[in-house]
């Protein structure tokens, strides 16, 4: 009986209930529009939803007993009986669901600036038209989805799914797993415990630290991150790429702009114009671009059959003495001997027509390692 009129219980701040939760002010003029601020107290609820048309902040975490909130509504009016007219008509209102405490700030003429400040919270949920965002300090899920706006979320222990029409996403920490999506707008992510997918249709993407596997796509901009556990899909129309650090394969796709790998346990890379480096490969490499150097240090003995080609620009690879491989290079256009270089006296070259071709097995042989260039030059280093 006590759940089910909990439950049913509803709360509707209108004019004179808001008197006595603790109204700031009575209508305030501000340069053509008027405000009022409404301001209330709600029991302790594990999950909360705010449904507004403008700025939400949501802080959770803090050390009070109940849930506080505050509503600065907005309307632009000629006249105060105008503006109280409209305010009647768009209530601020707080019920509870199940569960949930809903929050609903008016729309239409109406802009509202909502902030709440709760104790812990296990889910939060928060949908505006319009606003920047800010949730922080949620004990587990959180959604987020603004038409237009900033969104910032922070020490959020579940999984978090930010989603915004237009503007930068900026995440501190998350325990989850962590999906953003921006129309047009920078990503800036510290740390993330799961899997991360970041997508936004003009922005650049930059991430500290994620443990699980990390899914980056931009339409312009630049993608860096410096430390992933897992694997790592990278994607950028224009705009570098660089991963200092995979835990797993590095997949990246650059249609105009260069891509630095600095670890991985392998990497398959495509370019469209833009140079490539990648350092401390322990695995199979695929590389190709049609407009650029490639420079390739592999580290370790899980190396795999490698493929690295240019059209235009030279390739350079690194090979330590503990790793044996069989070279197989070849270039297209060489216009002398000089067109293929290696510091190993095992791999030969011999000219087939206008090509360069040479072969031959490096530390006693191992995986086939392809090289093929059409203008530049190849060289084969030893460590």
């Amino acid at each position: 009986m006590r759940r089910q009129a909990f439950s049913s219980a509803r709360i509707v701040l209108a004019l004179i209930p808001l008197l006595a939760l603790g109204q700031r002010s009575d209508l305030q003029r501000k340069g053509d529009s008027w405000e009022k601020d409404f301001i209330g107290t709600a029991n302790n609820m594990r999950r909360v939803r705010v449904v507004a048309h403008g700025p939400v902040t949501l802080q959770a975490g803090l050390g009070q007993p109940k849930i506080t909130y505050s509503v600065r509504v907005s309307v632009r009016a000629r006249s105060e009986a105008e503006a109280r007219q409209v305010m009647q008509r768009y209530r601020v209102e707080a019920q509870y669901v199940g569960d949930t405490l809903v929050i609903t700030a008016p729309g239409g003429p109406v802009i509202s600036n909502v902030i709440v400040k709760t104790p812990r919270l296990e889910y939060a949920e928060v949908k505006t038209s319009d606003g920047n965002v800010e949730t922080t300090g949620v004990d587990g899920g959180v959604i987020v989805d603004t038409g237009a706006g900033e969104l910032t979320a922070d020490r959020i222990r579940g999984d978090c799914k930010l989603t915004t029409g237009g503007g930068d996403v900026r995440v501190g920490s998350v325990g989850g797993t962590l999906r953003c999506t921006s129309q047009a707008g920078r990503i800036t992510v510290g740390s993330v415990k799961g899997e991360a997918v970041l997508k936004t249709i003009g922005g650049d993407i930059n991430c500290t630290e994620i443990k699980g596997p990390t899914h980056a796509e931009t339409g312009a901009g630049g993608i860096h991150i410096q430390r992933c556990g897992a694997g790592v899909t990278a994607s950028t129309v224009g705009g570098p790429i660089i991963v200092e650090q995979a835990g797993g394969v590095v997949i990246a796709r650059n249609l105009a702009g260069p891509v630095q790998v600095g670890a991985a346990s392998g990497v398959q890379c495509e370019s469209g114009s833009g140079g490539v480096r990648v350092t401390n490969i322990n695995g199979p490499m695929r590389v190709q671009t049609s407009l650029g150097n490639i420079m390739a240090a592999v580290l370790g003995p899980k190396l795999a059959d490698s493929f690295l080609a240019t059209a235009n620009g030279d390739i350079s690879v690194t090979i330590p003495s503990n790793v044996g491989v069989n070279i197989h290079a070849q270039n297209e256009l060489a216009d002398s001997m000089r067109r293929i270089v290696s510091d190993f006296s095992s791999v030969t070259v011999r000219r087939q027509g206008r090509q360069l071709v040479a072969d031959g097995q490096v530390n006693g042989g191992g995986p086939l390692l392809q090289l093929s260039a059409t203008v530049g030059t190849i060289f084969i280093r030893r460590q």
